[in-house]
């Protein structure tokens, strides 16, 4: 029993770049799965402009209106290969009728092997955000990064990856990544070795005394001021009607499926609208993971003040003195699965790329900022370029393409 494997995910291409591509999703159901997906579409640079989600509990049906970013060529294989991540994401067709319906969570809690990947070359202009893009395209997530720049202009890169294909334990997987990192860098390469190291170089969090009260509390920079959250028992007899206006974002979508996820609700039927002037219509009918509706006044509101939080800061930004240098510090949160925001890094390099500026030393970690775990990226910039361009312009510059 069951649908074909083609038919769980289907996607029609657009032929007119201003039009739309249509992702249609047809599979079982699982408690987070809109997070999963959105958290692929993100990765793939594509923009949801339009959504509509409903399910039994068991099975789902999913369709997704995007458009990649303007910097991004797609093209047959790119479109191929998301199909086969979102078809990878989809619980299977037998967990519909009884049959490992918890295989799909179980294999996501798996324990992923991380390999370090230490570049060692001459500096140059752009040099991590063009290794990140390699990295991108390769499907290699970065986990944790370490950059530090000699003073006889050489770069050490240490980056703990995981493989999306889970092959970089082979030779050839190896030689392909040496490959690409030797295509986009040239002559600026002096070695590059690749080994597996342990998961607990990544799986520490550390508390967050040393981090600067710009990260820590509420910061300047917002999506917009203006976020509206209704809940409604009275519209439905089995769910509670969730509806939400706000600007869009990179990633909006996202960031209401994860808050969702994390707190364990369960989406049976939604509708994501986004209007002219960049305004966002969603409206959600919600339940519980007993299938009740959201009765408690106290749940109601803890759920309303998390998902206006996320959408006014999915992400802190702040650009700050580190004694007599300047560090970039940018914070976004991390889901209860462990997975943190998708292309941070990678955006990171290139706004700072635009910008003129160049990264002295980078770092990842992971922090707890009051009772929720953060990705905190820390960037030392180069005070030779930083100090042409003025920090609050650094702060936007960033800000405006992560978001």
């Amino acid at each position: 029993m069951g649908i074909l494997h083609d038919d769980v995910v289907i996607i029609n291409q657009s032929k007119n770049e201003a039009e739309p591509s249509v992702i249609t999703i047809n599979c079982p159901d699982k408690t987070g799965l809109g997070c999963d997906l959105c958290r692929i579409l993100l990765f793939f640079g594509l923009t949801i402009v339009r959504g509509d989600v409903s399910t039994d509990g068991k099975w789902c049906y999913i369709v997704f209106w995007v458009i990649p970013k303007p910097i991004i060529k797609w093209d047959t294989c790119r479109w191929e290969l998301l199909k086969n991540r979102l078809i990878g994401t989809c619980p299977s067709c037998s967990s519909a009728f009884g049959i490992s319906y918890y295989s799909s969570e179980l294999q996501s809690s798996m324990v992923t092997d991380v390999f370090l990947i230490k570049l060692f070359c001459y500096d140059r202009k752009g040099l991590s955000h063009d290794v990140t893009t390699v990295f991108c395209n390769l499907e290699l997530n970065i986990k944790k990064v370490k950059v530090s720049t000699t003073p006889v202009g050489t770069v050490m890169n240490l980056f703990f990856v995981t493989d999306t294909r889970e092959l970089l334990h082979t030779k050839m997987r190896q030689e392909e990544t040496y490959e690409a990192l030797v295509d986009v860098m040239q002559a600026a390469i002096i070695s590059c070795n690749i080994e597996k190291v342990g998961p607990e170089v990544t799986a520490c969090s550390q508390a967050s005394p040393f981090l600067s009260s710009a990260i820590t509390n509420d910061v300047v920079l917002r999506t917009s001021n203006n976020v509206s959250i209704t809940m409604d028992n009275s519209f439905s007899p089995a769910h509670t009607l969730v509806q939400i206006v706000c600007q869009d974002h990179k990633g909006l979508l996202y960031d209401i499926m994860r808050t969702l996820k994390d707190y364990n609700i369960q989406i049976s039927y939604g509708r994501f609208y986004l209007k002219q002037g960049r305004k966002c219509e969603i409206d959600l009918f919600i339940t519980q993971a007993d299938g009740k509706k959201i009765i408690d006044p106290s749940m109601q509101r803890a759920l309303s003040s998390r998902l206006q939080m996320e959408l006014l800061q999915p992400l802190r930004v702040a650009v700050v003195s580190r004694g007599p240098d300047t560090e970039l510090l940018v914070a976004n949160p991390v889901e209860l699965s462990s997975k943190g925001r998708p292309l941070v890094f990678h955006d990171i390099t290139l706004a700072l790329n635009m910008l003129n500026t160049c990264i002295f030393l980078a770092e990842i970690g992971r922090h707890v900022i009051g009772d929720q775990e953060w990705e905190v990226y820390r960037v030392l910039l180069d005070e030779g370029t930083s100090l042409s361009t003025p920090r609050r312009k650094i702060e936007e510059g960033v800000w405006k393409l992560l978001m």
